[in-house]
């Protein structure tokens, strides 16, 4: 097993390296076709692609392999199960080679645990490179009265720093966070937990259904390693220079 194998990828957030390399773009679709145009459109332009449920339930893992081919891949599936079946699909999901792949801290500490092992385990028979594992702690569409209605104790920023902290203990790289959370999770989790940032949304562009945004530049200004962002480069007339335009902006 080569060194690489043994420790985390650097996907494209990683400090240092170009604005650019910064954008993970959402391919938030069904259609295979529309993926692969997005992905050939924004080649070169972006630092890799996000697949989340849409895409995967729609296209299996040939269909993300079509569509993103060798470009590094966010693998958003949020897995949440019994600690043996979050296992199992984190095997199969290395599969894919993603640099980045996430679970549900909620999922509570066995599965986080069980879903650490399960990841470094498949590298290493892989012979890949190990992802960022990295956890979901509150989605970017709640806000504390939808806390409250499902009965999980707000505020938002509390309960995602309890989360937060969580992965950490259990051995995860990072978390999923709003913009928001950015600031806080630094000081708690300190320099070096991985912080995967979506509800960006550049000044320019419509919140849509994300409550808690903020601009590209002041994510990653607060301290953000990855910056997803969907519907303000896909939805534009030219996908290639709204990215080159957020990536300006970033610079």
């Amino acid at each position: 097993m080569s060194q690489a194998s043994a420790t985390a990828s650097t996907p494209a957030g990683e400090t240092g390296l170009s604005p650019t390399e910064r954008i993970f773009v959402a391919l938030d679709t069904q259609e295979l076709e529309r993926a692969g145009q997005l992905v050939a459109t924004l080649r070169g332009s972006v630092g890799g692609f996000k697949v989340g449920k849409e895409l995967f339930t729609a296209q299996g893992p040939d269909g993300v392999r079509a569509a993103v081919g060798g470009e590094p891949l966010f693998l958003d599936l949020k897995f949440h199960d019994i600690p043996n079946t979050v296992a199992g699909a984190l095997r199969a999901a290395m599969h894919l080679r993603p640099r980045v792949v996430n679970v549900h801290a909620s999922g509570g500490p066995a599965m986080l645990k069980a879903a650490v092992e399960a990841v470094r385990e498949a590298s290493e028979d892989l012979e890949c490179e190990r992802p960022w594992l990295i956890a979901v702690t509150v989605l970017t569409s709640l806000d504390d009265a939808d806390l409250a209605a499902v009965g999980q104790e707000g505020p938002t920023e509390s309960q995602v720093l309890r989360l937060a902290r969580l992965a950490q203990d259990c051995g995860l790289d990072g978390v999923v966070c709003s913009p928001r959370e950015i600031v806080p999770l630094r000081a708690a989790c300190g320099a070096d937990f991985r912080l995967v940032v979506p509800g960006i949304r550049p000044a320019w562009s419509a919140s849509g259904d994300q409550k808690r945004v903020m601009t590209p530049a002041r994510a990653i200004e607060a301290g953000a390693d990855l910056l997803v962002i969907g519907r303000p480069i896909t939805g534009a007339e030219d996908p290639a220079a709204a990215a080159r335009r957020i990536a300006g902006e970033l610079a």
